[in-house]
């Protein structure tokens, strides 16, 4: 029977597609072929733009680990690098002791304040006797009257950073310049301990003076130098004068005090079957020609950085 047409609209069954089967497939799987190229070089559409699956990012780390070849070769490498270390450490050792050299900087707060303190006035310190345990001297966090390596160098580098800004505040700083006030004084600190060092096998004087004591002994002067400088750049010449002299005669007298512990002390067995009385006049030489000899350095290392 015909429906009468009032806004309806006939609507008849809709059919269901069916599955689609092997041979009808909508897109075709191109993750895990190579993308073709055309006649003129170029790749074809259909490419997978997507990033590289998850064997290619993160499963190369186990497989390479995996290998036992890459875990011989590491093997390999670890022990060359062992080796080359314990070459290296031997090395060191044979001109120097690491062990000593940690005894040097083993210093705290209290040490560095007590120890400038000396420096600077040495007329007030009373007792100038290096301490010892079990015939091992104490370390200079223990001992205010150790020598420590510590103020030397933080002094040495202090210096050299006061004299260029007193060659730029004077408008004559250049790198030149300054690595030749650098080298100077470092070579100035050389030739004095070669010189002591001689001093002391020339003349047989047996002392437990070693040659990081020597050099801690001649790094003070830096103190000193630092301390006449600063007083030249505020004061002028007259504070680099009256400077020099206050912090020559302070390093003169704690030189004197402390090498008098170390070197008039220590008595040679051949002097002490000879009787002989020349080696104690030769200690004494040796101990005063150190300390005369701080206050020329100090001027030859300061006078031209204060006009």
């Amino acid at each position: 029977m015909d429906l009468p047409h009032q806004g309806y609209r006939a609507t008849k069954p809709r059919a269901r597609a069916a599955p689609p089967t092997a041979d009808s497939v909508l897109f075709d799987d191109t993750s895990s072929a190579a993308p073709a190229m055309n006649s003129q070089g170029y790749y074809t559409p259909g490419y997978n733009m997507a990033g590289p699956s998850n064997n290619m990012q993160g499963g190369a780390g186990p497989d390479l680990f995996a290998d036992p070849m890459a875990n011989a070769a590491m093997m390999y490498g670890s022990s060359l690098a062992n080796q080359g270390k314990d070459m290296v450490n031997k090395e060191i050792s044979r001109f120097m002791s690491v062990n000593k050299l940690k005894y040097f900087f083993a210093v705290d707060t209290r040490y560095v304040l007590k120890k400038l303190m000396i420096l600077m006035f040495p007329y007030t310190h009373q007792d100038w006797e290096v301490r010892y345990h079990r015939d091992t001297p104490l370390t200079p966090r223990q001992d205010v009257n150790a020598p420590d390596l510590y103020i030397p160098t933080m002094a040495f580098i202090t210096y050299i950073l006061l004299a260029g800004m007193a060659l730029g505040i004077q408008k004559r700083f250049s790198p030149e310049v300054l690595g030749l006030c650098a080298s100077t004084a470092l070579v100035w600190v050389i030739i004095e301990v070669l010189v002591m060092l001689l001093s002391l096998y020339l003349l047989t004087v047996h002392s437990d003076l070693s040659t990081f004591d020597l050099i801690a002994y001649s790094g003070y002067k830096y103190v000193g130098m630092i301390f006449t400088v600063l007083c030249g750049l505020l004061f002028g010449s007259d504070g680099y004068y009256v400077a020099l002299a206050w912090s020559s005669c302070a390093l003169m007298f704690f030189i004197v005090r402390s090498l008098k512990m170390k070197i008039l002390p220590s008595l040679s067995p051949d002097s002490m079957v000879t009787g002989s009385s020349a080696k104690p006049q030769f200690r004494l030489y040796i101990t005063v020609a150190t300390a005369v000899f701080q206050p020329i350095i100090i001027y030859w290392l300061t006078s031209h950085l204060v006009r």
